[in-house]
């Protein structure tokens, strides 16, 4: 019995730091925007809350995988799209209240490959946004958790200069 436990132990180390943990602070903005509202985790699992952050991005922009795995589901609910991506032990991510999908169920995607545009956000919206939802084990968690910084090259817009003349 104590090799049989040492063994597990071994394996344990050998294989590292799950997914999960290794995903904080490292995946890509679905979209590039502010965060327009927040996550507000239910007190149960039906109470109210906000189970993921809204990015502002106008209607029909590319949005992107945040990190690689496999396409769960790419459809309609409720006469809204979304795309739920599986990047294994237990963690999947949602981007909700799309436009387009771009990708199907069983695709294997990247980070940073598109896989839908952007709709209108939650219905009552007054400014278009994407849904983000992150889930551990079945638990809704802050997506901001997993999101690394924005590039600049993604904040940084230059506006043509005026030639006088």
């Amino acid at each position: 019995m104590r090799k049989f436990l040492v063994t597990i132990a071994t394996v344990a180390l050998v294989a590292g730091p799950s997914v999960a943990a290794r995903a904080a602070g490292t995946w890509a903005w679905p979209v590039v925007g502010p965060v327009v509202r927040g996550f507000d985790p239910p007190s149960s699992p039906y109470g109210s809350g906000h189970r993921g952050i809204d990015i502002a991005a106008s209607i029909g922009t590319t949005v992107v995988a945040p990190a690689p795995g496999v396409v769960t589901f790419a459809g309609a609910v409720a006469g809204r799209l979304y795309v739920t991506i599986d990047h294994g032990d237990g963690l999947l991510s949602t981007c909700s209240f799309l436009s387009a999908t771009l990708v199907r169920k069983g695709d294997v995607v990247a980070a940073d490959q598109p896989i839908a545009r952007s709709g209108p956000g939650h219905a009552g919206d007054v400014q278009p946004d994407l849904h983000f939802g992150v889930r551990l084990a079945g638990q809704y968690v802050d997506p901001l958790g997993y999101l690394g910084p924005p590039s600049i090259a993604d904040l940084i817009h230059l506006a043509p200069l005026a030639v006088p003349g």
